[in-house]
């Protein structure tokens, strides 16, 4: 895609004359926490301490049955000593993914103070328990949405999903929305954590934690920008 510069006539990629110079704090390993879960937690409060709308807004990477990468944004919804958790319908189209490859890749997009995470790792259903206590936290819309939407299905028009929301209304009025039975959570354990601060003349800083198998220690190498 291009377009014409008004004072010369010439073409102007409008992509690639865009520029921005990162101008932040470095980043040297005795920097971070010896743990990257640790050291996302401090990032991510620092990610919402500068007013970063939906910190918690991730990009997931998942594999299709004929290998090809997929993504979406989907949100963090917990982390904890396993990993990243996150909720979705077990009958849509990443789940399926997830049930042929457990492999995936999750990216916090934190643009506005020239920052992401990337995660490697696997993923794998949570304890229903846990499902059941977030879906009880949602708001009622939200509950009603997760019985009315056959996620990733196609459908003919907007009216089916109204008309099956008005259905799922009539169905729990007076009562609590029980939690869908295909509907649940993801925990991914990561293999991988890296941490990448924008830095000058395109020399941006990349740190990634990196072990060996779940019970060895963390360990951080630089890789070149």
């Amino acid at each position: 895609m291009t377009a014409h510069d008004d004072s010369t006539g010439e073409p102007s990629n409008v992509f690639a004359d865009l520029r921005h110079e990162y101008r932040t704090a470095g980043l040297d390993p005795s920097d971070l926490a010896g743990d990257p879960l640790d050291q996302f937690r401090m990032w991510f409060d620092e990610a919402v301490a500068a007013g970063i709308d939906e910190p918690n807004a991730m990009v997931l990477s998942t594999v299709d049955p004929e290998g090809r990468p997929v993504s979406r944004h989907v949100l963090l919804k917990g982390l904890d000593a396993s990993g990243f958790r996150f909720y979705t319908n077990y009958n849509s189209r990443k789940a399926a993914h997830l049930a042929g490859s457990s492999a995936c890749c999750l990216l916090f997009p934190w643009t506005e103070v020239a920052r992401q995470v990337v995660v490697l790792g696997t993923a794998a259903k949570s304890d229903p328990a846990e499902a059941d206590a977030y879906f009880a936290s949602r708001p009622r819309e939200s509950q009603l949405g997760a019985w009315a939407s056959p996620q990733s299905e196609v459908i003919s028009d907007r009216a089916v999903l109204e008309r099956a929301f008005a259905e799922a209304e009539e169905r729990f009025a007076g009562s609590d929305v029980e939690r869908p039975p295909h509907w649940g959570g993801y925990v991914v354990s990561p293999t991988a954590v890296e941490f990448w601060q924008g830095g000058l003349s395109r020399l941006h800083h990349r740190l990634i934690y990196l072990r060996d198998d779940a019970d060895s220690p963390w360990h951080v190498e630089r890789r070149a920008p």
